[in-house]
């Protein structure tokens, strides 16, 4: 009797985890009359849907949580770490507010053209503990705003971008803003427009100093002019932070404002690079064996599988064996067990009691990194 009614129980354990958990939908922002939905946040973000239908906008929500993750962190690299792409498939489940945006624009043909958006707001302790389980580097808040000192030459001499031409320089201000972080424009001042000489010989000193009134010390100096070799637009830049040269690199482009955009990306690499700190380590992806006890019923099975379900670094769970009140389950992971336990949270109704996370000696085929739990 006993012995069947073990088996009953896994059995209901394995059509659990093969059973989806789904998070309620967060619903839109009250707006008032006249309101503009936009991502202002670093754990905002908006991203172009075709229609308002379920299916497009669970798909925008995965695309907009790989973009926080990306201010959050600052590398362009960040959707091609491990565990990466599989957590944002919940998206959704960590969704604080959505709302939706029509763009008006002209089309080449000189037509209006009409763009849907999608504004999604996510919840910054669901995201802070994907990030920290992931072991994403983390790039601190507050960030600098630099002073982008760019100098444009469309064939009739280079002029400054100032203030008053921010327009101009839409493009690299905007994609600032997709990599976390601001960048400020100069006002414009006679002494300021003399130095479009200095920005041309990339004499950073010079801007540096007559940078000086601008806080903080950092300037992106940069000079955009048609390329003489292939057509097309060429850009040259150069970053400064407090007096030293942190990176220097050339951006070409057949579009102007594509090749402008380089400038916003070398900078928040560069930053990233010099300010981005690493992450306490997570443990290595791969599958653990984990013993769980304390299970005396079939709500106990069905909690420990939602519990685990609802974490993103778990990929797969394979039960392997049940003995009294205790289960062993297989679980393959994006990131290690230390991972696995930030994301569980001190709510989750599954605890850790001890872990170890060796890795097998050679030629030990069986698994010995192993991990116990307990049911609460």
């Amino acid at each position: 009797m006993e012995y069947s009614m073990r088996r009953s129980l896994v059995t209901m354990l394995f059509l659990a985890l093969s059973l989806s958990v789904f998070a309620v939908q967060a619903q839109s922002d009250m707006r008032t009359e006249g309101d503009v939905a936009s991502a202002k946040g670093a754990y905002e973000a908006e991203v172009p849907v075709n229609s308002q239908s379920e299916s497009d906008r669970n798909g925008a929500m995965t695309r907009a949580l790989g973009v926080v993750l990306g201010k959050l962190s600052g590398d362009r690299g960040t959707m091609a770490r491990p565990g990466v792409a599989q957590a944002l498939r919940s998206a959704r489940d960590m969704v604080e507010s959505y709302d939706y945006r029509q763009d008006q624009g002209v089309a080449a043909s000189g037509a209006p053209s009409f763009r849907t958006v999608l504004v999604a707001r996510f919840r910054q302790s669901d995201v802070d503990e994907l990030v920290a389980a992931l072991g994403l580097p983390v790039w601190p808040q507050p960030r600098p705003k630099p002073v982008a000192w760019l100098a444009i030459d469309d064939g009739s001499g280079p002029r400054l971008v100032s203030v008053q031409q921010s327009n101009a320089a839409r493009p690299l201000l905007d994609r600032a803003i997709e990599r976390g972080f601001r960048l400020g424009l100069p006002a414009g001042g006679a002494a300021e427009q003399a130095l479009v000489g200095a920005i041309w010989r990339q004499d950073t000193a010079a801007v540096a100093r007559a940078s000086a009134r601008y806080a903080p010390p950092m300037q992106l100096v940069g000079k955009l002019y048609r390329a003489k070799a292939g057509g097309g637009w060429q850009a040259d830049w150069v970053f400064v932070d407090n007096g030293r040269e942190l990176s220097k690199w050339t951006t070409r482009d057949s579009d102007a404002r594509r090749a402008m955009v380089g400038g916003a990306d070398g900078a928040a690499d560069a930053l990233v690079r010099r300010y981005a700190k690493a992450p306490a380590a997570t443990g290595a992806a791969g599958t653990y064996r984990i013993v769980v006890s304390g299970i005396g019923s079939a709500d106990d099975y069905l909690r420990l599988a939602s519990a685990l379900q609802r974490v993103a670094v778990v990929k797969s769970i394979m039960p392997i064996q049940a003995a009294g009140d205790r289960l062993e389950l297989d679980v393959e992971l994006s990131t290690g067990l230390s991972g696995l336990n930030r994301m569980l949270g001190q709510d989750s109704p599954l605890q850790p009691v001890s872990t170890v996370e060796d890795d097998p000696a050679d030629g030990e085929a069986s698994i010995s990194r192993r991990a116990e739990y307990r049911i609460r």
